[in-house]
This record gives structure tokens, C-alpha cells and sequence, in this order.
């Protein structure tokens, strides 16, 4: 590699406090355990370096071996790609509570969309893991340590992600790096598990000279904690520290409209929502970044009961006209319009409909991804 290239991200996962209240999905401890995971990277590079974390973690962890590979299938490996993840030099480490660790660089040439295999050998308790909650990824686990095992013996599967947060990719310095900062319409919900069929995975397959990463957290919200911390709080460390970054991609906003009912706390105002949008873009542009948002899509069809759906639309309809006209962002994708029922246009059109009303499926994604003006994106 020359010496233009520089670190840059090659995939990110947006995690979760596992102590906080989560109402859609369950966290858990390990305890003499490996967890094999799937990676599956937006871009590549000559080399890789792995970050773990335990930012929500109340001890120490201690991580007995890290190993990196490419996948053959399902939790089996390459066994010829098989490499020692070290820490200052060190195969066997702790992480501290709160903090997070950046591997040394790994001699492992990986390419976008090849699917990385980490596995993490947890030899004692961890107490609740650091997690991303729902990646629509398979997570394969066994008792003892089998880091290096060719495949993992007796694995569960757990549809999460545990103590990783991303890995950089050594790349040309000319590289273009997005960031898809969200909720679950980036994160993946309602597509296919572990088909990469996510819209940012969509929209990657239509971008050249870069790529998007990932950090959509499934029930995050613009301006208050619900799942994750919001927008406005995790917007420094999950865009402004992401190495390489140019670009980002916003999409809240169903969240704020309809989420917080189930914490009896009122829905936000088309105001609210309006200067939180406009404080995001403030910040982006402030750090030289190009910014680009997503209208509010529609969710009139949800399945889930006692949510202010019909109520909210007006300020849905209120805050995507001014999403539709204003100049504080760099361009808009008409999410909404690209994924509405034009015979019902607060509904999701049945053909990219999941199935529960409020998130998109394979086909869904696809046109939400579509929906963004790849030029006005790279250039």
C-alpha cells in the first residue's frame, strides 16, 4: 500500500446500553464462552484494525483471544485467513469499563462485501454485554474457547452483535467515506437476516470511489433517549469520530413521532423535530461534512397497539414539507415518497411492507436506497 493510503472505516455497529429498559430485545452475559461473529464489510483494504468495546460494561472485561478471518459459511472460517487480534502487542487483554480498544493493524487484505469472521473468547463472567441489538446478522456462540476452531461446536445463533464497534480498513486516500446515522430503516429491520439487504447495503452496491457505513440503532430517536441515546447526544461519537468521514445520511424521526407512548412521554412537535434537524446539519456542516436527509417515512399501518399514529401525521406531513423545501442540508432523499401507497400515502406500499406496518422489507430498502441522488452523494 502507498503512502496515500489512511485509515478509514471499513464497517461500524452502533451499540446500546444493555442496562438500560430495551423493549424489543433481550441482552445477555457470557461467561467462558466464544462468540463468532459475521462482519460483513462495506469497504476494504490491505490492512484491518478491529475496535472492541465495553462502553456500557460496569467491570473490566477480559478478553482471553481475539481472532479475525474470512468466512467459509454459517460460523466457519478460512482457516488460511486465521489471524491473532493484538492489543499493544498482547493476544490476551482487558478492556476497562467505559472504554473502548483499537487492534494493532492486521496484515489481512479484505475487500467490500466480504463477510469478516471475529471471534472472541470471554474466559470468565462479562456481566451484561455492550450490544447492538438488532443487526439482522447471525451471532454464534459455544462454551470454552474455540477462537480458532475451523468451525464452532454446538454453536446457538442470537440475532445481536457483542463488544464490537467497527473496523478500519488501510485505503486509498481518495476513498470516500458516508456515514448512515439512524434508526432502524438503516439499522435493517424488517429485511432479510443475514442477507445484507439493508438500504445502506443497497446503497453501497450503487456508489463507486467509497462506501457507506452503518450506524443506524433500530427505536433511536432525534432529541430524547429511548433506545440508545439520541441523535443529538451520539452524533459526535458515531459520525464526527468515524475515520474517513465526508458524508452523512440522516433518517429519524418515526421515533420521536410514535416511540415514546410506550414511556408515556408525549410525541415530539413538528418545531421540535425541525430544530433538531436543523442542529444536526449545523454540526455536520461546522465539521466540514457533507449532510444529506431522509424525509419521515410513513407508518400509518403499524401493527403495534396504543401508539398516537393517527395524530402524529399532520406533524409527519408538517416536518417532511419543510425537509422538502429547505437549503440546510445538502440535498434531501424523499424517503416517503419513494416507499408510500400512492392510494394511501400514509401506509408503506404493500409490496415493500414487512409486515407489521412500520419497517421496510428486502424490496423496500432497496427504494429507500434508491431514493438517493448517488451524485449529489459523491460529489
Amino acid at each position: 500500500m502507498s503512502s496515500t493510503a489512511r485509515w478509514v472505516a471499513g464497517f461500524r455497529s452502533a451499540v446500546i446500553d444493555p442496562h438500560e429498559q430495551i423493549k424489543l430485545t433481550e441482552p445477555r452475559a457470557f461467561d467462558d464462552e466464544t462468540v463468532r461473529q459475521v462482519l460483513r464489510l462495506n469497504g476494504g483494504g490491505a490492512q484491518l484494525r478491529v475496535r472492541l468495546t465495553n462502553r456500557y460494561g460496569r467491570a473490566p472485561l477480559e478478553i482471553g483471544s481475539a481472532r479475525v478471518a474470512s468466512r467459509k459459511a454459517a460460523d466457519a472460517i478460512v482457516t488460511e485467513t486465521e489471524r491473532a487480534l493484538r492489543f499493544r502487542g498482547a493476544e490476551r487483554f482487558s478492556i476497562p469499563a467505559g472504554a473502548e480498544l483499537l487492534s494493532d493493524p492486521v496484515d489481512l487484505p479484505v475487500t467490500a462485501g466480504e463477510d469478516l469472521i471475529l471471534s472472541l473468547y470471554l474466559p470468565g463472567p462479562t456481566g451484561l454485554a455492550t450490544f447492538s441489538h438488532m443487526p439482522r446478522e447471525i451471532t454464534y456462540v459455544t462454551q470454552g474457547n474455540a477462537a480458532t476452531a475451523s468451525a464452532l461446536p454446538e454453536a446457538i445463533e442470537i440475532e445481536q452483535r457483542y463488544f464490537v464497534t467497527g473496523v478500519d480498513v488501510l485505503a486509498p486516500s481518495d476513498t470516500t467515506i458516508g456515514v448512515a446515522f439512524g434508526d432502524s430503516w438503516f439499522e435493517g429491520v424488517g429485511t432479510t437476516v443475514g442477507a445484507n439487504r439493508r438500504s445502506v447495503d443497497a446503497l453501497n452496491s450503487r456508489l463507486t470511489g467509497g462506501w457507506v457505513v452503518n450506524q443506524g440503532i433500530s427505536g433511536n430517536r432525534l432529541l430524547t433517549d429511548e433506545i440508545g441515546e439520541h441523535a443529538l447526544a451520539r452524533f459526535d461519537r458515531d459520525v464526527l469520530e468515524v475515520p474517513g468521514v465526508s458524508r452523512v445520511l440522516l433518517n429519524f424521526g418515526i421515533n420521536d413521532l410514535i416511540l415514546g407512548a410506550m414511556g408515556g412521554q408525549p410525541p415530539a412537535t413538528a418545531d421540535e423535530l425541525i430544530a433538531g434537524f436543523t442542529e444536526l446539519a449545523r454540526r455536520a456542516r461546522a465539521n466540514g461534512l457533507i449532510v444529506h436527509a431522509a424525509t419521515v417515512g410513513p407508518y400509518a399501518g403499524c401493527v403495534f397497539p396504543n401508539l398516537p399514529i393517527e395524530q402524529t401525521q399532520s406533524t409527519r406531513t408538517a416536518v417532511n414539507e419543510w425537509l422538502r423545501g429547505t437549503d440546510v442540508f445538502d440535498a434531501v432523499f424523499d424517503v416517503d415518497r419513494a416507499v408510500a401507497d400512492p392510494d394511501r400515502p400514509t401506509f408503506i406500499h404493500p409490496e415493500f411492507d414487512s409486515g407489521d406496518g412500520m419497517h421496510l422489507n428486502d424490496a423496500g430498502a432497496l427504494a429507500m436506497a434508491m431514493a438517493v441522488d448517488v451524485e449529489a452523494f459523491s460529489g
